[in-house]
């Protein structure tokens, strides 16, 4: 092994993909394993699945047991990261799973967040242009929103390519893991099962401006986003339609040619074929997202589907995908392209 990677957290959703991810992994060794409330318990208690960590107490969430290792992972609640963080080296490659160093602007993260804002990292999406430049030797990573990341990369060929106006509609369907796994009245089997809610309805979502932001990046001028997303009953997945006004003249050639070259070589987004449509199976458990594009002449909008995993490419196999180009490792290390089914 060449590295050795601490995951705090490792009791949540989040940690425990990460764990699952970094077993397959031929060149990051999981260490020390830790939580908050859920500290001196065994892993395995709170992941059955990983049985090759059957043995593994968690320990405190403390710097000294973080310390040590090549790679940290932050998997715990907004707000939480940045005092750990500013206790390690720069000698460590620290990945926030977290909100906390996503946001540029001081002034929204306060809005949304309501505490102070503890910085910037090098943002987590290798797909963005230019981004995996910046991830290269990079020792702070922020990893991504799982909505944005499925959000921007839903839209954004569009809009670098000038061939939608900045005026975006996003409705994203979700699965309950995103929300965590401390236990909710409203995430309860009984409230989920059979129903669809939306929340964050109006802009009040805390990924709304974290999409904003990456996509006014790509636009190079303000774009406006209504974003509603749907808890659905399904533990894990998201499917994201995401519409925008074409611009004059635009055609639906342009707009195809426009994603399938934007996505020719990267190995974690999927053009389908035309007349195929993302669901949220084809994506289970891959570091994967699946795309496709359409024109609706009537209504003269692009229409894009993406469909992604919101643990795997949402947020473990992203930080994880990150942590190789940070390492200079292949891109691809560890991280699975095949989903599972049924």
């Amino acid at each position: 092994m060449g590295y050795t990677a601490a995951i705090a957290g490792a009791s949540g959703y989040a940690g425990g993909e990460l764990l699952r991810l970094l077993l397959d992994h031929p060149e990051i060794e999981v260490g020390a394993v830790t939580a908050g409330g859920n500290a001196g318990t065994p892993l395995i208690e709170h992941q059955p699945h990983l049985r090759p960590l059957a043995d593994r107490i968690l320990a405190p969430t403390t710097v000294e047991e973080l310390r040590g290792h090549d790679v940290v992972y932050l998997a715990l609640p907004h707000g939480q990261s940045a005092e750990i963080a500013e206790q390690l080296g720069d000698d460590v490659l620290v990945v926030d799973c977290g909100a906390d160093f996503r946001l540029t602007d001081a002034a929204t993260w306060e809005r949304f967040y309501g505490t102070p804002h503890a910085g910037t990292w090098p943002y987590g999406l290798p797909e963005l242009p230019g981004q995996r430049e910046r991830l290269t030797e990079a020792h702070r990573i922020a990893v991504p929103g799982c909505h944005v990341t499925v959000a921007t990369l839903g839209l954004f060929p569009g809009l670098a390519e000038q061939l939608v106006e900045p005026d975006l509609t996003v409705v994203a369907v979700t699965g309950t893991s995103g929300a965590g796994k401390a236990p909710k009245p409203h995430l309860v089997g009984s409230e989920v099962m059979g129903a669809l809610s939306p929340y964050g309805v109006g802009g009040k979502h805390r990924h709304n401006p974290e999409i904003i932001q990456n996509l006014t990046a790509v636009a190079g001028q303000s774009v406006s986003l209504s974003f509603t997303p749907v808890l659905a009953p399904l533990p894990r997945g998201i499917l994201s339609t995401c519409t925008a006004p074409l611009a004059p003249g635009v055609t639906a050639d342009q707009v195809r040619a426009a994603y399938e070259a934007t996505y020719a070589d990267e190995p974690f987004v999927d053009v389908l074929p035309e007349g195929t449509w993302p669901n949220t199976a084809m994506t289970l458990a891959a570091n994967t997202t699946a795309v496709q594009v359409t024109v609706d002449p009537d209504a003269g909008r692009m229409v894009a589907v993406a469909a992604l995993d919101n643990l795997t490419k949402g947020t473990a196999g992203g930080a994880l995908q990150s942590t190789n180009l940070a390492l200079g490792l292949p891109e691809a290390t560890g991280l699975p392209r095949t989903a599972v089914a049924p």
